[in-house]
């Protein structure tokens, strides 16, 4: 994917060293709108300084632009910050590692995708029955309901299924589908990609799709019951051995 210049320009304008940053959001979930924002998302490192008094400074740095042509989205942690929510079943962030979607990248990050793979656990299955939950309840509390969060709806079922069979993160609805073969899924999201980011369905069936809520929520609780992957993560040495290299190495710049 080629990216707009204001995307590279936010990386160069980030005020702390990068170990990645990537693309989440709608591009990275196979249906952005023409009108959806970029979503950036990565790690940065802070310096000593700002780690070793009473008070952690810009443990997450935020801001978001508009320009005439995209409107930009950027959340980045501090690396420490990053990796305990790796080690706490957080689906979210290991979508955001292995997103292909890569604006800039570092050997660390290379490592990490591979340590990341230790942090997977059959209890990410939680994550993604909650997040399924609130985004269901969000598609229902507008009339007519929006065609974003029914997406978000499918996503997160699919991409939880998908982990608990395969022990692999993948977030693109696309993809996933082409296991799923749900034929509503294409339509969906040809009138997502085709129109704009609060677009409505007047014509939506909700009783259908609600039955197909339930049954994958099922689909997915019957998935970690048979699940492979492992009951607690295992990466936390590697993480902090890691972690360790990366204070040091921007000591060492300073």
């Amino acid at each position: 994917m080629i990216f707009p210049e204001e995307i590279h320009q936010a990386v160069i304008d980030h005020p702390y060293r990068l170990v990645f940053a990537t693309v989440s959001g709608a591009h990275l979930y196979g249906f952005p709108s023409p009108d959806s924002d970029f979503d950036l998302r990565g790690i940065h490192v802070l310096p000593m300084a700002n780690i070793v008094g009473f008070e952690v400074a810009e443990e997450t740095i935020e801001f978001s632009r508009l320009t005439e042509t995209i409107e930009l989205d950027l959340v980045t942690h501090d690396v420490k910050k990053f990796f305990l929510m790796m080690l706490k079943n957080n689906g979210y962030v290991l979508e955001q590692l292995y997103s292909p979607l890569v604006v800039h990248t570092t050997p660390e990050h290379e490592e990490l995708k591979e340590i990341g793979k230790h942090c997977l656990t059959r209890h990410h299955c939680y994550h993604y029955l909650g997040f399924s939950s609130s985004q269901w309840k969000l598609f229902c509390s507008r009339n007519p309901p929006r065609i974003k969060p029914l997406l978000y709806v499918y996503r997160v079922l699919l991409t939880g299924i998908h982990l608990m069979r395969a022990g692999v993160i993948e977030a693109n609805l696309k993809v996933l589908n082409q296991d799923f073969k749900l034929s509503y899924i294409d339509e969906l999201i040809d009138k997502k990609v085709n129109s704009t980011e609060k677009e409505t369905l007047t014509d939506i069936d909700q009783t259908f799709h609600e039955k197909e809520f339930l049954r994958l929520r099922q689909l997915l609780e019957e998935e970690f019951e048979k699940s492979k992957l492992p009951e607690t993560p295992t990466a936390k040495p590697a993480l902090e051995n890691l972690l360790k290299r990366l204070r040091l190495k921007e000591t060492s710049i300073l």
